[in-house]
């Protein structure tokens, strides 16, 4: 018999699957403190919270025999994901239990939003009588822009067509093909700011998200647009959006979720413009017994038959397959990461090619391994190689993969290359041993790398004097570099200049380099090294 401690407040209807089950043992202790879980947990081979329990390291490694930690939810900032890692733990969450909840929240905002219900209220029920000062706008036939096509976007796109709006929809990965399957209108940012009427920002926060709604943003949007974000705090820079609906341009916002919950902006809490909810989007007693169904079915079918759907860490590998892969696993996602970095577009196709009889086995972890870098520049950083696939299909991207027995050059070679419209990237690893992992081809010029943490990519006219140009740029900037690459194709011709730096390049530095002549461009990356190297 299995045992499953729970220790947050969770329906006996959503974890029927398990105490309806003969092999599973199922208590609940709630309040629990951390002295006082680290006392119980020994016992359990799985726990299930919410967000009140903080599953700490400390927690973790008092945890003997726990295989499984869940999450009845979508986010897992409660649990030390490095810890349950380390221990052999699987942390799985529900990620798509409260879409409806979400989705009707959104549509719930905007309507609240667009005819000014909660002031209504407030002033009917204060004993006032003000019908002339809450005038409001339909929705009827008005332009809604949705930032952000995953789950909850495509959703609330899906119900706002019945309101006969025009809908227009950004992704970096939404296709033309898909968008008119939906009946929406594919759509950049710029337009969305110019067109749209109400804009909603369904993303997840990420380095590259975070502050997209600002006030440069807003300085492109006609007057009295209208802004919801029942996502994530931290997409709409708070500050920027206060001032923008107090100079009259934005006519009003709903906000659900802050950048610091709970928040502290007066301006944005108590502004008459502006309508805010304590986090609900996901608070419906539907969303909650979905969220504990889910979690509770796949612990049962993680004993009972070994089945993960919905990992958020990394899951375990034999060890004689991670033994003859090991050195390519961080080398291939650092060049995944670099990739994506020069090429800055949303990848609609992904080839991957193995060359060398090493690969004629399972490659299957190293393929996830470059998708996941590839996907987590624009999508949340929760990406890993368990649920990466499922993303992918989830994005309709396409990717194929090719394996060789030999080739030239290298006894072990990988190739990725990443193709959006028209245009394409391509980079290549190797591993030497004695030499260790070395990148040995970017978009078809051949160098000879070893990946380091900040690098500058430069692509230039093959004329003398270019890299003492740089380097002297370089030196007034007091930024040393480290090591220095380059390769061409034709003497005179095109060229590229990769130099490893120590530390972050300014813009304003880049911009120096990018303005010196015969210089054609000049992209500063950052990639992720092992902590020892860092």
């Amino acid at each position: 018999m299995y045992k499953v401690i729970v220790t947050d407040p969770i329906s006996q209807t959503g974890i029927h699957a398990l105490t309806s089950n003969s092999n599973f043992q199922v208590t609940q202790l709630t309040d629990l403190s951390e002295a006082e879980l680290i006392s119980q947990i020994p016992e359990y081979d799985a726990l299930i919270v919410r967000s009140q329990t903080q599953v700490t390291r400390a927690i973790i490694q008092a945890a003997d025999q726990l295989r499984v930690i869940a999450r009845a939810g979508v986010g897992v900032d409660n649990i030390d994901l490095d810890a349950a890692t380390e221990k052999g733990i699987i942390v799985i969450n529900a990620p798509s239990g409260n879409t409806m909840a979400a989705t009707e929240h959104t549509l719930a905002m905007m309507l609240a939003l667009a005819r000014n219900i909660p002031r209504a209220w407030q002033s009917l029920n204060s004993g006032k009588w003000e019908r002339k000062l809450f005038k409001g706008v339909e929705l009827y036939q008005k332009t809604l822009g949705v930032v952000g096509m995953g789950r909850i976007g495509t959703e609330v796109a899906k119900r706002a067509k019945g309101f006969d709006m025009k809908i227009l929809g950004y992704d970096p990965f939404l296709t033309e093909d898909r968008a008119k399957k939906m009946g929406i209108i594919k759509a950049d940012l710029d337009t969305i700011a110019r067109e749209a009427d109400f804009i909603t920002v369904h993303t997840p926060l990420t380095p590259e998200t975070h502050g997209l709604i600002n006030a440069e943003f807003l300085a492109k949007t006609k007057p009295g647009v209208r802004f919801i974000n029942c996502a994530r705090g931290g997409i709409i820079n708070e500050q920027d959006l206060v001032d923008a609906v107090n100079s009259g341009h934005v006519a009003g916002a709903a906000i659900d979720v802050f950048e610091q919950e709970p928040p502290q902006n007066t301006g944005l809490t108590q502004n008459p413009n502006i309508i805010v909810t304590p986090h609900l989007g996901a608070s419906t007693a539907e969303a909650q017994e979905k969220v504990a169904q889910s979690v509770s079915e796949e612990i049962v079918s993680i004993f009972m038959t070994g089945g993960v759907q919905h990992a958020i860490n990394l899951p375990r590998i034999s060890a004689a397959v991670q033994q003859k892969i090991q050195p390519y696993l961080t080398l291939s996602e650092q060049m995944a990461e670099l990739l994506m970095q020069l090429f800055k577009k949303a990848p609609q196709k992904i080839k991957i090619n193995y060359y060398g009889e090493l690969f004629l086995e399972d490659t299957g972890l190293l393929t996830r391994q470059m998708i996941k870098a590839l996907l987590s520049y624009y999508l949340d950083t929760s990406i890993n190689i368990v649920n990466v696939m499922q993303v992918l299909k989830a994005h309709s991207l396409a990717y194929s993969v090719q394996k060789n027995a030999a080739h030239k050059g290298f006894t072990n070679f990988i190739e990725l290359e990443i193709i959006h419209d028209d245009e394409k990237a391509t980079i290549a690893c190797t591993y030497l041993p004695g030499f260790g992992g070395r990148i040995v081809s970017i978009n078809g010029y051949r160098i000879d790398m070893e990946p380091e943490r900040y690098l500058l990519y430069i692509s230039h006219a093959d004329v003398p004097g270019m890299i003492g140009n740089v380097g002297s740029t370089l030196g007034q900037a007091s930024i040393n570099i480290g090591s220095m690459y380059v390769g061409r194709q034709t003497i005179g011709g095109e060229a590229v200049m990769i130099l490893t730096v120590d530390r972050a390049v300014p813009e304003a530095t880049l911009k120096q380099i990018k303005d010196l002549p015969d210089l054609h461009d000049a992209q500063f990356a950052e990639i992720d090294m092992p902590q020892a190297e860092k």
